[in-house]
Parts: structure tokens; C-alpha cells; sequence
């Protein structure tokens, strides 16, 4: 018999040294205050997965998800930053935090400048390009240079259908044709090619997709407003 982890981390950044990640799974519970009937499981589904990061107690930073492009920087522990789906910090005891439910969340570290980051990246927020306006934040506000980026789970190219007005503003070599006149959108690669082309030194994929995988809410699976979470955080 095997039990669900709380949470799962990308493997070639699970040991970098004071960078901390991880996605939340259904072992914990939904993260997502939003639809929640009542905040109370949902607060101790937070805490229950951020101590399975080893971040007991910690206050964690929101990401206000407006599926956009702007970024901004963490210096204080605290609160809900919106109108924004990227925030970065080089302070220690900041943990960054966002809720997902076939959005991408898309975590970013540079070892040198030690400066870590979290995206949430859905179709509109991949369209303004968040992954790689991310990347530039930390270039032209941080100095950084040697970014590493992990994309974890999400919505895959074989699941995601769109209609057509959705499609037609995306790369070609990021579409493939659906059913009934459907398309699919590969999201992942998408935003692998904008980290990619904003100067990431290396990406690396999770490959694990939300609609597959029971381990994760998905809306479009099961649009019940359960979501998962992610934290990046300098302890």
C-alpha cells in the first residue's frame, strides 16, 4: 500500500541549498480560499503542507493571480500581494505562495545571487509572457545571471483543449489540432521557450499534468474550486 505525499518537489532542484519548493497534492487538501465554504481546513491545509517543507510556522507571501504579466519583489514576510502573478525575494524567511488548478506554477532560482521566484502562469499569463518577465525582473533588479527555472504540474498539451480564439494567438509549434474543432495548447512548452529565450541557464519539467494525475485538483476535471499549492521560500 503507498501513501500520497503531501507534497512533491522537482527533482533536479529538491537539493539545492537554501532554496525550498514543493506542489501540494490532495493528501493534504485544498489550499484555495477562494471557493472555500469555510477558510478554516483550508488554513490548516497550508500549514499542514508547509511543514511537510520543513517551514513549520511560516508566514507565507500570496500571489494575488490576476493571469497577467507583472512581477514584483518580496522583502517582508506577510500578506497577499495582488494584481500580480510573479513575485521574487532574496530575504530570508520569505515563502512565496500561490494556488493552481491547471495553471502552471513555474519556480525560479539563481544559486549565485541567491534570489528565488514563483510564477503562476495560466494561458493569459503565458500569453503576456509572466515566465519570462520574471526572468527580467531578476536580471535588471537583482543582477541575476544564472537563473534556473522548474516548471511543475499542469494542465499538459494532450489535455488542454481551447477554442480557436485562444489558439490562433499562440506559436504555431505550441498548437496541435483537437476534437471538434478544438485545439490543444501545450503550455509547458510554451513557457519552457519563454524562460528559455528570457536567458534561464537551465529548465526543468515536472511532467506532471493535473488533468492526469489525481494527485492534484483540476478544474477541468473536476471544477469543484479545490486547488493546489506551491511555496518557494529562502528559510
Amino acid at each position: 500500500m503507498t501513501t500520497t505525499p503531501a507534497a512533491l518537489q522537482i527533482p533536479e532542484l529538491a537539493d539545492e541549498p537554501g532554496f525550498v519548493h514543493g506542489f501540494s497534492t490532495v493528501a493534504v487538501g485544498s489550499v484555495g480560499l477562494k471557493h472555500a465554504p469555510d477558510p478554516g481546513p483550508v488554513l490548516d491545509s497550508r500549514r499542514v503542507f508547509a511543514s511537510a517543507l520543513g517551514l513549520d510556522g511560516v508566514e507565507l507571501t500570496t500571489i494575488g493571480s490576476v493571469h497577467g504579466a507583472a512581477v514584483a519583489r518580496v522583502d517582508e514576510p506577510g500578506g497577499s500581494v495582488d494584481d500580480v502573478d510573479a513575485l521574487l525575494t532574496d530575504r530570508r524567511g520569505v515563502a512565496l505562495f500561490a494556488t493552481y488548478a491547471d495553471c502552471y506554477p513555474i519556480v525560479l532560482w539563481d544559486p549565485e545571487k541567491r534570489v528565488a521566484g514563483l510564477v503562476h502562469a495560466g494561458w493569459r499569463g503565458t500569453l503576456a509572457g509572466v515566465a519570462a518577465a520574471a526572468v527580467g525582473y531578476m536580471a535588471d533588479e537583482y543582477g541575476c545571471r544564472h537563473v534556473r527555472g522548474g516548471i511543475g504540474p499542469g494542465i499538459c498539451g494532450r489535455c488542454y483543449e481551447v477554442g480557436e480564439e485562444v489558439a490562433t494567438r499562440f506559436d504555431a509549434r505550441f498548437i496541435s489540432p483537437g476534437g471538434a474543432g478544438k485545439w490543444l495548447l501545450d503550455l509547458a512548452a510554451a513557457n519552457a521557450a519563454q524562460l528559455e529565450g528570457a536567458g534561464a541557464k537551465a529548465i526543468y519539467d515536472i511532467g506532471m499534468c493535473t488533468k492526469e494525475s489525481y494527485l492534484f485538483p483540476s478544474h477541468r476535471r473536476h471544477p469543484d474550486g479545490k486547488r493546489f499549492g506551491a511555496i518557494v521560500a529562502l528559510p
